[in-house]
């Protein structure tokens, strides 16, 4: 039967037009467009799945044919239908339009069409429906939206995918949940309090929030937390961890009480810091050294001691451990005491500036002559009780070995 003669019979003709703005389909496939037909339509479909399995056209296409079917199959029997897939350009704009007219005049020259049924993958595709609906009228537009779009479906599985780090990963979920628990565990605890107390909640929480994130970022930025992990995973290690950590806790509670003493003894002398306070910066330009090297004379021995019992017990640690490592901390041991007499010095420079600084550089060339000195006598120790330590046990026996 001629197209004349279909038109005559009341047979209603439906073009299914496929719409692939960007060409995806001939420049990935080499399949020149438009595809007419429902059999070269699925096969280029499944072509196209081939090279790319993630491509939306072809699921456009195949949709295209799956309506086409729909309407053969319908009750009036009435109906006749054809499946076309125009493109148009990858590089947009004009030249894919002229394109897709181009071809959608040729599919209706050969088909004839009552009426049109729009099928796209995407809104841009629909920018042709102004061009081609002044020719043949647009029954239906179907948009197919796949459900594995590829940057719906890779966002989602970022997403899950840090959120699961976030929550099952050490390394962040002490930041994103750990702090944050901490400063709502310090919410509820001062929400409790006011309840008994009267008293500002929102300035305490403003202000003891401010310090556990600052100490928390502190301890991050100089690693302050690996450190004390490492320093309480050595207490398990007996008796050597238990001599430096034993060290470390009584040495850090020396150096407290000093620097608790000297600002405890500064901030009771009005002759030190007036009352009231100045309000001129200039004033306490100089103030401020004044009470830097009171600071300093008043706690730097109860400070030194602390730091000296700190690294004397961390070098009878490595001395247990017959650690190699002993040496080096002789030479610590003797840098931190004489260090008392340099800033004994400064401390006094900064409580009077006119004072000469003779004493000071004598005490610093002093002490680099000190190091100098026991860096020659530390090598001829270590190199003398080289079979004490297990390091250099293990290096020589490697050294023989390969010999």
């Amino acid at each position: 039967m001629s197209n004349q003669e279909r038109q005559n019979s009341g047979e209603e003709r439906i073009l299914i037009v496929c719409v692939d703005r960007d060409n995806d389909v001939g420049r990935k496939t080499g399949i020149k467009t438009p595809i007419i037909g429902k059999k070269e339509n699925i096969d280029a479909a499944l072509k196209l799945l081939l090279v790319d399995p993630e491509e939306a056209d072809a699921n456009a296409m195949f949709e295209a044919v799956r309506i086409c079917e729909s309407l053969e199959r319908s009750e009036s029997g009435n109906i006749s239908c054809q499946v076309v897939t125009i493109a148009g350009s990858e590089l947009g704009g004009i030249a894919a339009d002229r394109k897709l007219i181009s071809e959608f005049n040729e599919a209706v020259k050969e088909f004839k069409p009552n009426s049109l049924i729009l099928v796209t993958d995407g809104f841009s595709d629909e920018d042709i429906l102004p061009l081609v609906q002044s020719r043949i009228p647009i029954s239906s537009v179907r948009r197919v939206i796949v459900r594995h779009s590829e940057t719906i479906e890779v966002t989602a599985a970022l997403f899950s995918k840090y959120l699961r780090k976030i929550i099952e990963d050490p390394k962040y979920s002490r930041i994103f949940l750990g702090l944050p628990g901490i400063l709502l565990i310090m919410l509820g605890v001062l929400s409790f309090l006011a309840i008994f107390i009267q008293y500002d909640i929102g300035r305490w929480a403003w202000i003891t929030g401010l310090i556990i994130v600052g100490a928390y970022l502190l301890g991050k930025g100089y690693g302050l937390d690996k450190r004390v992990v490492s320093a309480l995973s050595r207490l398990s290690s007996y008796p050597s961890g238990l001599v430096s950590g034993s060290s470390l806790v009584f040495g850090i509670l020396l150096i407290a009480v000093g620097f608790y003493q000297a600002f405890s003894q500064i901030f009771s002398n009005p002759n030190i810091l007036p009352n009231p306070l100045p309000s001129d910066p200039g004033a306490w330009l100089n103030i401020i050294p004044r009470i830097l090297g009171l600071v300093i004379s008043t706690s730097i021995t109860i400070v030194i001691i602390g730091f000296s019992i700190i690294l004397f017990g961390r070098s009878l640690g490595y001395l247990l451990e017959r650690d190699s490592r002993f040496w080096r901390s002789i030479i610590f041991i003797s840098v931190c005491i004489w260090s008392w007499k340099i800033f004994n010095e400064v401390a006094e420079i900064l409580v009077e500036p006119l004072l000469p600084l003779d004493d000071l550089i004598a005490s610093i060339v002093i002490g680099i002559m000190i190091v100098a000195a026991l860096i020659p006598v530390i090598h001829v120790l270590s190199r003398k009780y080289r079979f004490f330590f297990r390091e250099n046990i293990k290096a020589e026996t490697g050294e023989e070995e390969s010999k």
